[in-house]
């Protein structure tokens, strides 16, 4: 057997091209572990691909282009690839390049790589055998977290790709801010205030930046459909369809909302689908496999107390909540909790709960960092009403005496909400500080 015509095309064009130009650079980064693959997964159309080709791009910058390969297996000419292909074109790169071999690490970037079947085996040999780092990215629910470790056997490290932060989406408009939040002018304030504002409504997913609003939601729902058919119905084979769109409906259409599997149940038989409960909890496993939905969980030690509370339901941004809200509502503080939690997920390493006190008033995150304490963040769009503000500060008051080590941090919509709050044993800042106070990791 020789190698695909069609792989050896590409890799022709593949060290013969220069580097595409990458208009938006991600913050996420690749640490440089030897003998480690490098998994880039999240939602699809978050921008895996163009995460890859910003890395090769920085490797090029300082390497020879033939030691920094770019393939993308995202090709129905390459259907039905054997894994074999993938150790014919291994070879003919070095039959191109032998005095490459095993004399410098060469780097190679495989996009869409899991619709080769077996493809980890290669990888695997590849790491053992040769002086070579490899990243690779696929669809979302071919390509989890825990599957990478796995099907790697522990030699895999993965990287998610999430939608636009808020720091990524002014640096695609050219507006990420030079200077620390206090240092703004009022000018440079007032712009990200509006920029921020529009953020909570259209999003992060790259695509969708600058698109007129009814364009926009069309773009966001065919994304939703296409997690919905491809990573879940084709994936899994799932044959009740129209229940698991309403489910999916349901979730988007109540962001930041405490959920159970027993009620989803019972309002899908009300709409009459005839669900299993048991079908109802592997349909939501699904979902949050897929990266469109993020699951909180009660803050507790005890695992029978937070399998037995309702958790909280995200979607992956809020550009989604927009585009399948019924109601007309604003929607503005569902935005923003759902903006604050994804930014602690992107953070990463912070295990997530929300809590709720004997009173039953609830603080809508505590967040755990591993060497770096418990800190418990409330989030409120509108203190307005005196009532609302005296509730959210008792809430957080309360859960500071059941967790007394924890940082206490109010976050609001902008800097109008902070005259209202007097001084407190807390930090209160607007949201969108917190989320630019984060030093971009570029």
């Amino acid at each position: 057997m020789t190698l695909h015509p069609v792989l050896a095309e590409k890799l022709s064009a593949a060290l013969a091209a220069a580097s595409p130009p990458v208009l938006t650079r991600r913050d996420a980064l690749l640490p440089i572990v030897p003998g480690k693959v490098h998994a880039v997964i999240g939602m699809r159309r978050a921008g895996k691909t163009t995460f890859l080709r910003q890395l090769l791009q920085e490797r090029r910058a300082v390497l020879p282009p033939e030691r920094a390969l770019y393939l993308s297996f995202d090709d129905d000419r390459l259907a039905g690839l054997g894994v074999d292909q993938l150790g014919f074109l291994l070879e003919e790169y070095f039959r191109r390049h032998p005095s490459l071999r095993g004399r410098e690490t060469v780097h190679w970037f495989l996009d869409e790589i899991q619709l080769v079947p077996g493809w980890e085996r290669f990888v695997r040999r590849a790491l053992d055998t040769e002086q070579v780092e490899i990243a690779v990215s696929g669809s979302s629910a071919r390509m989890l977290s825990r599957e990478v470790h796995t099907s790697l056997r522990g030699r895999g490290m993965a990287t998610t790709i999430r939608p636009f932060s808020f720091r990524e989406f002014l640096r695609h408009r050219d507006e990420e801010p030079a200077k620390e939040p206090r240092q703004w002018k009022p000018a440079e304030r007032s712009l990200v205030e509006k920029r921020f504002r529009e953020f909570l409504v259209e999003g992060g997913f790259p695509e969708a930046q600058g698109l007129p609003a009814a364009l926009r939601i069309d773009l966001l729902q065919g994304y939703v459909d296409t997690v919905l058919f491809r990573d879940v119905v084709e994936r899994y084979g799932v044959s009740q369809v129209a229940a698991l769109r309403w489910l999916v409906r349901q979730c988007l259409r109540n962001p930041a909302g405490s959920f159970s599997v027993h009620r989803l149940h019972q309002d899908l038989k009300a709409q009459g689908h005839g669900v299993a409960k048991d079908a109802v909890h592997t349909m939501l496993g699904h979902l949050l496999d897929a990266f469109l939905l993020s699951a909180v969980p009660l803050a507790t030690d005890s695992e029978r107390q937070r399998n037995s509370n309702p958790r909280k339901l995200y979607p992956a941004d809020p550009g989604l909540i927009k585009a399948f809200d019924a109601s007309g509502r604003a929607n503005v503080g569902h935005a923003l909790e759902t903006v604050v939690l994804n930014e602690l997920e992107r953070r990463g390493g912070a295990e997530v709960g929300y809590v709720k006190t004997d009173e039953g008033l609830e603080v809508d995150f505590l967040a755990r960092n591993p060497g770096a304490g418990e800190e418990l963040i409330q989030v409120c769009a509108d203190l307005s009403a005196p009532e609302t503000l005296a509730r959210e500060l008792r809430a957080l008051t309360t859960a500071a005496s059941v967790h007394p080590r924890a940082a206490r941090r109010l976050l609001v919509l902008d800097r109008d909400a902070l005259a209202r709050v007097s001084a407190q044993a807390f930090e209160v800042q607007p949201a969108y500080e917190w989320l630019l106070a984060e030093p971009a990791r570029t």
